[in-house]
C-alpha cells in the first residue's frame, strides 16, 4: 500500500472515530430531551442490510432508502435527509475502504474530489437541516425523479462510454471539482452521488471504474460533516438511522468480499417504479392544500 493511501485511510479513520463521538453525544442529547431511541427494529436492520447491499455493487442507496421510508411510514418526510446522512455514514466508510485499497485512481484527482465535495455538503446541510416540510418534501420528490431518470439511462445502456485515465489536470479537474461540489451540496436533500459521479467521471475521459472510489470516499469524507448538523439539529429519526448502521455494515462486506457482482437490470427496474411512485406521493403531498387550523391549534 503506497504512502499517500496510508493516508487516507488515517485520515478516514479519524473521521469515522469523531463521526462516533459526535453521534453518540447527540443521541444523549436526544435520550435527555425526552426522544432516546429504542433498538431498531428488525425491519430497519433489514433496510440497511439491503440498501447497502445494493450500495456496494453500485445501485446507490438513498434512493431505494427514502422509498421504503416512505413505504413502512418508518420517517417522517422533513427527517428523511438526516436520517439517511447519519445512518448510511459507517457502512459508506466500510466502502471506502474497501475500493480505495483495491482500485487505482491519482491521488491528487481523489483527494481534491472529496475535498469539493465536502464543502458542498457542509453548506448543503445547513441549509436543509433548516428546511420546513414542504421544500424538503419538493426537493427529495424532484431527487427521486432524477434518480429514476439515471436508472434508466444505465439499463438502457445510455451515457458516456468515459475512457482509460486514472486522474483528472487542468480544466477538466476543474470541472471535476465543481461538479463534485454541487453532487456534495445535492446529496444532503437525499440526491444519491454514485449515478452523478459515475456520468461525470466517465465525461471527462476517466475509467468509469474509477469512479468508485472517488464517489465512496467522498461520501465516506461528506456524509460525517453533513450528519454533525443534522445530529445536532436533531433533524433525524435515531432508531431508524441506528438501522440502518447496524445493517448496513455486513450488507456492504457480504457484497464487497463475497457476491462482487451480479446482474442489476431487473433490480434497477424494481428500483424505477418504486422510486416513481415515492416521487410522486412526495410531490402530492407538498402539493396538498393545508387545512386550516382548528381553533386552539398553533399555526406551525
Amino acid at each position: 500500500m503506497s504512502n499517500p493511501k496510508l493516508l487516507l485511510f488515517l485520515a478516514l479513520g479519524v473521521v469515522g472515530l469523531v463521526y462516533l463521538v459526535s453521534w453518540g453525544r447527540a443521541l444523549r442529547a436526544g435520550r435527555a430531551a425526552g426522544n432516546g431511541a429504542a433498538p431498531p427494529s428488525p425491519l430497519e436492520v433489514g433496510i440497511g442490510f439491503i440498501t447497502n447491499f445494493f450500495d456496494t455493487l453500485g445501485i446507490g442507496s438513498y434512493a431505494p432508502t427514502t422509498a421504503l421510508f416512505r413505504f413502512f411510514k418508518l420517517v417522517p418526510d422533513e427527517k428523511i435527509p438526516g436520517t439517511l446522512t447519519l445512518g448510511h455514514t459507517l457502512p459508506t466508510i466500510v466502502e471506502s475502504f474497501i475500493f480505495i485499497a483495491v482500485v487505482q485512481v491519482d491521488f491528487l484527482t481523489l483527494t481534491s474530489l472529496i475535498a469539493a465535495s465536502i464543502v458542498g455538503a457542509w453548506l448543503g446541510a445547513g441549509v436543509v437541516a433548516k428546511w420546513p416540510k414542504r421544500n424538503i418534501q419538493i426537493g427529495m420528490g424532484l431527487a427521486l425523479v432524477a434518480a429514476a431518470t439515471l436508472f434508466l439511462l444505465a439499463n438502457l445502456g445510455i451515457g458516456a462510454a468515459g475512457g482509460t485515465a486514472t486522474g483528472l489536470n487542468g480544466a477538466r479537474l476543474l470541472l471535476g471539482l465543481i461538479g463534485n461540489f454541487v453532487l456534495g451540496a445535492l446529496m444532503t436533500l437525499g440526491i444519491g452521488l454514485y449515478g452523478p459521479c459515475l456520468i461525470m467521471i466517465s465525461l471527462l475521459g476517466m475509467e468509469p471504474r474509477a469512479a468508485f472510489p472517488i464517489m465512496m470516499a467522498s461520501c465516506a469524507f461528506l456524509m460525517p460533516v453533513a450528519g454533525v448538523k443534522f445530529s445536532k439539529k436533531q433533524a433525524y429519526q435515531a432508531r431508524p438511522a441506528l438501522g440502518l448502521a447496524l445493517g448496513g455494515i455486513p450488507g456492504v462486506l457480504i457484497a464487497a468480499l463475497i457476491v462482487k457482482s451480479m446482474s442489476l437490470v431487473a433490480v434497477r427496474w424494481l428500483v424505477i417504479v418504486v422510486v416513481l411512485y415515492t416521487a410522486a406521493g412526495l410531490l402530492r403531498s407538498a402539493f396538498s392544500p393545508t387545512p386550516a387550523p382548528r381553533a386552539g391549534e398553533p399555526i406551525s
